[in-house]
């Protein structure tokens, strides 16, 4: 009888003490490097260069996306990995680039005075009513 107490007691020694090393959440560090692992496991998400941290569970992300849409799914799995409390994001949509077209460059002041002659003198030599229609 002395022997079954014992190993009872052992019994529920030993499954508190599992019990409780399960229950351990993760660290701050553990969760910055799942939430970077599903980042890269992420086929949507390849080639994403974004920074990661985590403070307290919170995951911080920071960086710049290519669009909304990257923006919202960075977010999402970091949402999804185990033990994130919240995340919280400074992540800029780069502006679109059209390819091979040139931002328009403001005219320089001295060609600009040089048109206005131009557009004067046209309009001094035009004859009146050049630019009416014929009566009928």
């Amino acid at each position: 009888m002395n022997l079954l107490k014992r190993m009872a007691a052992f019994l529920v020694v030993a499954l508190v003490l599992g019990t409780a090393g399960c229950n351990k959440s993760p660290s701050d560090a553990t969760i910055t490097d799942r939430v970077k692992s599903a980042i890269s496991k992420a086929p949507e998400l390849k080639g994403t260069k974004v920074s990661v941290s985590t403070t307290e569970k919170v995951v911080h992300l920071g960086g710049t996306v290519k669009s909304r849409a990257e923006r919202a799914m960075l977010i999402a799995v970091a949402r999804k990995v185990e033990g994130v409390k919240s995340v919280k994001t400074d992540l800029v949509v780069a502006p679109q680039q059209n390819a091979g077209i040139k931002p328009a460059q403001k005219p320089k002041p001295a060609v600009e005075a040089r048109v206005k002659q131009e557009q004067r003198a046209q309009v001094r030599a035009t004859p009146p009513g050049a630019g009416a229609p014929p009566e009928r």
